[in-house]
């Protein structure tokens, strides 16, 4: 009998103030039975349009019908048909504006909590079972993947099932890309990501670390002296945005990229026990609203700072970040100022941050991104007393693989322009996508476009058309 419940089965949590002292993940997850009552939601309906709204195409229907039947290992398996990474998508995936925005039980009441559900098989199978691989008829043809992130990761799983010898190669000295030095702990465990990408060697990945390409190799040498017979280039946007207003040069100022990669992939949250130090204060401004501002303000406060207010320019409906991270925000005592716009960074007479000066703004005509044009309320200058600032206003690609690579196309600010069907360069057997494409954006698009590019390095390598 199907569940016609109008609400999804709660997800158990740490309550708020526990939570907002420490890392551990703040949804706990589902047990057995909730997954079970859960997934009677879904009607398994005959236009299927939640997968639609999948950007890697995950069989939502049958993976939870699998698990209505409490077949959980047939049900992960299902997610692993075109999923690489199913635990971390589970966990932050933006299903509200994607596979669960189609579903048809949203028109009367909640969606099915696909994401806890993916969530629900990937940390069963991690517990239950041990790895099952496929035997993998290898091809002798070697591809290059740059970046291992989850672009990169997407693409190099797809290409190591297709027999192909793939070599990853990252710039840090661990893989994972921002799920290991953006997205905090407790949001997204490391050791879980660790496993995931375990899954990825055990098929044959190789990944080489501390490996700057532009730097010790570049693509061209890739392609001519090292025997690769293509390239993905799936290096994110990890170069920082910055206001241009005076006092950015304080210290107690960071780029959130910076911040976040001290708590997360530093192990700064541990210190003294680990010797990366972050200094927050008793008071820390963080000047943006997607969730890159949430999880450095959600950070901050577990690192020790006592107020934590969210800057944002705009109002509360032209918040980019999930209602999900602003809702836990929120929970956890962050203030929002909204409709507030720093116009300089006040410092000391030796050169620490000691406050933000605003403006107030009003919201006007629409502007080409849609969104409310924020005007300045006249008069309106005021200050808010912190000892750190953190800004969250975006990042772009690093220009180190345009720079060294001549004949790459990229757009004035920085991203590779490719063929958005094939992910296919300007020059040729070189393939490019995510973040280093898009801009800053989501986990599951990086992974898509990296599924894209797999298919189209595929068949410009062997012609085949049965990739997934």
């Amino acid at each position: 009998m199907p569940n016609m419940s109008l609400k999804k089965v709660n997800m158990p949590e740490q309550q708020p103030q526990e939570r907002n002292k420490n890392f551990t993940e703040v949804a706990l997850g589902y047990t057995e039975e909730m997954a079970v009552e859960e997934a009677q939601r879904c009607l398994n309906c005959k236009t299927r349009p939640c997968v639609s709204g999948c950007p890697v195409n995950v069989k939502i229907p049958d993976f939870i019908a699998l698990i209505a039947k409490e077949r959980f290992k047939e049900a992960y398996l299902k997610i692993k048909e075109t999923n690489s990474l199913p635990a971390i998508c589970g966990r932050v995936c933006p299903q509200e504006t994607q596979c669960e925005q189609l579903c048809v039980r949203a028109k009367k009441g909640e969606s099915v909590g696909i994401g806890r559900l993916e969530r629900f098989a990937a940390d069963w199978y991690m517990k239950n079972c041990q790895g099952e691989f496929p035997e993998i008829n290898k091809n002798k043809k070697k591809v290059a993947i740059i970046g291992a992130g989850p672009a990169g990761l997407s693409c190099a799983g797809d290409l190591a099932k297709k027999g192909y010898d793939v070599t990853i190669f990252e710039a840090f000295h661990k893989p994972g890309g921002v799920l290991v030095y953006g997205i905090p702990e407790f949001r997204l465990p490391k050791a879980l990501v660790k496993k995931e990408i375990k899954t990825l060697e055990d098929i044959g990945v190789k990944i080489i670390t501390n490996m700057v390409i532009g730097k010790v190799l570049d693509v061209e040498e890739l392609l001519e002296n090292e025997g690769f017979s293509a390239v993905f280039i799936g290096s994110g946007a990890g170069l920082p945005s910055f206001m241009n207003i005076s006092g950015e040069n304080l210290n107690g100022v960071y780029s959130a990229n910076e911040f976040l990669t001290r708590i997360n992939l530093m192990k700064a949250y541990k210190f003294p026990e680990t010797d990366t130090p972050v200094r927050v204060g008793k008071s820390v401004a963080v000047v943006g609203g997607g969730n890159v501002a949430m999880d450095a303000a959600r950070s901050a406060l577990r690192v020790g700072a006592e107020k934590v207010f969210i800057v944002y320019r705009r109002s509360e409906n032209e918040l980019p970040a999930r209602l999900e991270e602003v809702h836990h925000a929120k929970e956890e005592g962050i203030e929002f100022r909204l409709l507030t716009n720093p116009i300089e960074i006040l410092g000391t007479e030796d050169g620490w941050v000691k406050g933000l000066k605003c403006v107030e703004m009003e919201l006007g005509e629409p502007d080409a991104s849609g969104r409310r044009k924020p005007i300045v309320k006249k008069g309106s200058e005021y200050e808010i007393p912190v000892e750190t600032v953190i800004i969250a206003i975006g990042q772009s690609p690093n220009p180190l693989i345009k720079k060294t690579t001549p004949d790459l196309k990229t757009h004035s600010w920085g991203g590779i322009i490719v063929d958005e069907s094939t992910c296919a360069t300007s020059k040729e057997a070189v393939y490019a996508g995510g973040d280093a494409v898009s801009g800053a954006a989501t986990v599951i698009l990086a992974m898509g476009a990296g599924k894209d590019a797999a298919k189209a390095i595929d068949e410009y390598l062997c012609g085949h058309t049965t990739m997934q």
